[in-house]
């Protein structure tokens, strides 16, 4: 098939000036196949002033094929936000951060920012609608999956009635390491709750609802697992003491620094409200330096909290919740690295996505 498109600006009589779009779509005949295909003509003529072509955007469900929408007028500069917007005019149901515009069914969303004239379409494209099903905030995802570590900790700190029994009620530790680590824990949840609302910009501002049950799940669960032993009245402190304790709190502290100083590194690189994406590099601060050597240290600082913190506590539990932790956010830095990749054809090729020289 070959798609032709030829736009003609002549000067008629008196200077007045004429414009004449001609679309063209030739189609051949296939011998091979037999297949007789069909050759369509559209000719528009504007005399007069120039006016732009409006384009005509159908919008059909993935899954079905059936028409939903079909837009008249569209400008073909017009974003896919905006014909978002317009589809949500006809169907209220699907707000835009619940709609994925693709131009193939089983194709790739496209972006908001795409503009339709910059697509593979011709005056009348065809995009494909897919329900992402209801949403949410990530900044209200964020703010319930960590407050709720926050809290749950502290009722087992606190040993709250019907936890431990009656004659723990309210008692607590005579260890050290119980209430340090109850200010780790305290801290680092403290911390993201901060960093969420004063720190972190996102790129996309929604999620699928369901995420939020599956992550507090996850946070929560963990939180009350590993505060159950931390905080029992039988549990016993680390085997080498305290010079054990001092050396986790040491990694658990330089850690917890370096992972917000490369948020802020990140935060500094987007401005508010873009979606502008940059080669992070690091800056004078020395803990933005592991820039040098991986491209998400956020997670490498974030995985050696919890290394230090499960030094700290000698608390199976919180090994565990490393090593998950650890596997997640290394699927995590795989999928940004690869972007990087792709994206920037000058970025670093030292960087390794999470572990330096190793992975």
């Amino acid at each position: 098939m070959v798609n032709g498109v030829l736009s003609v600006w002549a000067l008629g009589r008196g200077g007045a000036e004429s414009w004449f779009c001609h679309s063209v779509h030739n189609c051949v005949t296939d011998q091979s196949s037999l297949t007789t295909l069909s050759l369509s003509v559209t000719v528009t003529a504007h005399w007069g002033q120039m006016q732009p072509v409006k384009a005509k955007v159908e919008i059909l469900d993935a899954k079905t094929r059936e028409k939903l929408c079909f837009l008249d007028k569209v400008e073909p500069h017009a974003t896919i936000a905006e014909i978002k917007n317009l589809f949500t005019k006809t169907h209220p149901q699907w707000y835009p951060a619940r709609q994925s515009l693709r131009l193939d069914p089983k194709g790739k969303s496209l972006k908001d920012e795409d503009v339709l004239q910059k697509l593979p379409v011709g005056t009348t494209a065809t995009l494909y609608f897919r329900d992402l099903g209801a949403q949410i905030s990530w900044v209200t995802v964020f703010l319930t999956e960590y407050a709720g570590p926050l809290f749950i900790y502290l009722l087992f700190y606190f040993r709250v009635p019907f936890i431990y029994g009656h004659k723990y009620d309210f008692t607590s530790s005579r260890h050290t390491v119980v209430h340090l680590a109850c200010i780790c824990h305290s801290f680092h949840y403290i911390k993201r709750l901060l960093e969420t609302l004063f720190v972190h910009r996102f790129s996309h501002g929604t999620m699928p609802l369901r995420n939020i049950f599956k992550n507090c799940t996850y946070y929560w669960g963990f939180a009350a697992w590993m505060a159950y032993y931390i905080n029992h009245p039988l549990y016993t402190p680390p085997t080498y003491g305290a010079q054990q304790v001092k050396l986790a709190l040491a990694i658990f502290v330089i850690c917890q620094l370096g992972n917000f100083s490369i948020h802020m590194a990140l935060r500094d690189l987007r401005p508010a409200g873009s979606k502008t994406r940059k080669i992070p590099y690091p800056t004078k601060n020395p803990f933005t330096w592991l820039f040098l050597l991986v491209s998400c240290p956020n997670y490498t600082y974030e995985v050696g909290s919890w290394i230090g913190f499960a030094i700290m506590t000698q608390c199976l539990p919180v090994a565990l919740f490393s090593l998950v932790g650890f596997t997640q956010m290394t699927i995590w830095a795989k999928g940004k690295h690869r972007s990087y990749l792709k994206e920037f054809r000058d970025y670093p090729p030292l960087r390794m996505p999470i572990i330096p020289f190793l992975l």
